[in-house]
């Protein structure tokens, strides 16, 4: 059994006071800069395979209405490009969750134009169902998103810490 003032191999905080270890939180740091990092890198992938090399006209379930969405969808990869890049030099938890409120935001806006727009060549398949169920469950993570990041902004605390 164990008192509360030992400290156990698997947990890094200071069970007297509570906090993290400075290293523990310098390396928490750096790996949530990391991850921004790391995040932007995909994000720009995609926005040069959509509309670059090879373009979405090389996908072949896509119609030519893809174009009435490329802009929201173009626009929710920046939103979450620029807030990636806030969070590299700030990595504070009251932007983070402003960024990604504006983000999810975007987002969400894209897959309301997508699902009006509804640029898939699967009408009236089974996949148009496939495809409509994933849409909603983009919503609804998207809602609850916002949610979540609307109640970081009001405690000004990163998750899990």
């Amino acid at each position: 059994m164990t008192t509360p003032t030992e400290h156990l191999p698997s947990d890094s905080r200071d069970h007297r006071s509570g906090h993290l270890h400075e290293a523990d939180h310098v390396t928490r740091v750096s790996n949530r800069r990391g991850g921004y990092v790391g995040s932007m890198a995909v994000n720009l992938v995609m926005l040069w395979l959509i509309n670059g090399w090879p373009g979405w006209e090389a996908v072949p379930f896509l119609t030519d209405r893809t174009v009435l969405v490329i802009g929201a969808v173009n626009a929710s990869i920046i939103a979450r490009v620029v807030a990636d890049a806030v969070n590299v030099v700030l990595n504070l938890p009251r932007p983070r969750a402003l960024g990604d409120i504006v983000s999810i935001g975007f987002g969400l806006v894209a897959l309301i134009e997508i699902w009006q727009v509804f640029p898939l060549d699967v009408i009236g398949t089974a996949w148009e169902v496939v495809a409509r169920v994933l849409l909603v469950l983009g919503f609804v993570g998207s809602v609850v998103g916002l949610v979540e990041a609307f109640s970081r902004l009001v405690r000004g605390r990163f998750p899990r810490e």
